[in-house]
């Protein structure tokens, strides 16, 4: 007890103190600035990949950490005569002016100011509204419940 005496114990809580909003903006410029050099890999006809590590068993049964290439989706696609860009967060699709989920452009070349648009948009706190309104996951019910709660 003589070395744990000379300490100093108190209880605490750890408190977080970055901002939900803060880190949401954040998650959403960085998968932009991801999305940029993307594009830049499609101007030169290339797919965009990032190193990644996994862990797998080798020929002796030992686990050991593998580094793998992941091919990153562009948030970019090709159809009615031009290009449609559309803003995600995560796996869903942000309708960045409130209904709508794309922007369309002649060439592939006008797509690199749309996504610096996105990355002020996001930056100024502009897409916040549709970040909250994409992450808020509606209740699920069983078959016919909804109908037996509404009824009641």
């Amino acid at each position: 007890m003589n070395a744990l005496a000379k300490l100093n114990f108190k209880t605490v809580t750890k408190t977080t103190t970055r901002d939900p909003v803060i880190a949401r903006r954040d998650k959403l410029v960085a998968g932009l600035k991801e999305q940029k050099l993307v594009y830049a890999a499609a101007l030169e006809g290339k797919d965009h990949r990032v190193e990644r590590h996994k862990w797998m068993n080798n020929e002796h049964g030992e686990r050991v950490s593998v580094q793998t290439h992941r091919r990153v989706r562009p948030w970019f696609f090709e159809q009615d005569g031009g290009w449609y860009v559309q803003c995600r967060y995560g796996a869903r699709i942000l309708a960045v002016d409130g209904t709508n989920n794309a922007v369309f452009v002649k060439t592939l070349k006008e797509i690199e100011p749309v996504l610096d648009a996105f990355i002020a948009a996001a930056s100024s706190g502009e897409l916040d509204g549709a970040i909250d309104k994409a992450t808020q996951r509606e209740p699920r019910h069983k078959p016919g419940a909804a109908k037996a709660s509404a009824n009641a």
